[in-house]
């Protein structure tokens, strides 16, 4: 039995090159299909915003991040081999410019250990999560509340 790794990267039109570098660059990491469908719904409606990569492991993301290098990645806690927390600490070491927001369903006093340490700019919960939270989250580089209580 042969492991498969589903990776999308979604392709830009030859006429939208211009405007693809003013855009910020998405991806969503999420082993489950139903809640990438809903990131990916949000991702659309949010001004500037586009989707440009979705993966379904913490292996996977960090492959991608490396070739791709999105602004931005909506990465879940729980998956596979390597999480969310363990892919999220290797993207932020390697490219510190990236913008990870955890997503789970997880209450943030019962977030697991190293959710608050791995470098995410902030935690929603996967209920919570809507075009103008991610929008908010972005103009203000990440929750200032959860970056400066990372003891939780």
């Amino acid at each position: 039995m042969t492991d498969v790794m589903e990776v999308v990267v979604m392709e830009q039109p030859d006429d939208s090159v211009g405007a693809a570098a003013e855009l910020v660059q998405v991806m969503i990491v999420d082993d489950q299909a139903p809640f990438r469908d809903a990131a990916r719904a949000v991702i659309t409606r949010v001004p500037g915003f586009e989707l440009a990569a979705e993966a379904t492991t913490g292996e996977e993301a960090v492959e991608i991040v490396e070739h791709l290098r999105p602004s931005v990645v909506l990465m879940d806690i729980n998956m596979g081999v390597m999480n969310g927390i363990e892919a999220t600490r290797i993207i932020t070491a390697r490219y510190p410019d990236t913008f990870v927001v955890l997503v789970s369903t997880y209450t943030e006093d019962d977030l697991p250990a190293g959710a608050r340490t791995c470098g995410a700019a902030a935690y929603v919960n996967k209920d919570e999560l809507s075009p103008k939270v991610v929008g908010r989250l972005w103009e203000t580089g990440g929750d200032p509340a959860w970056r400066a209580n990372p003891a939780g």
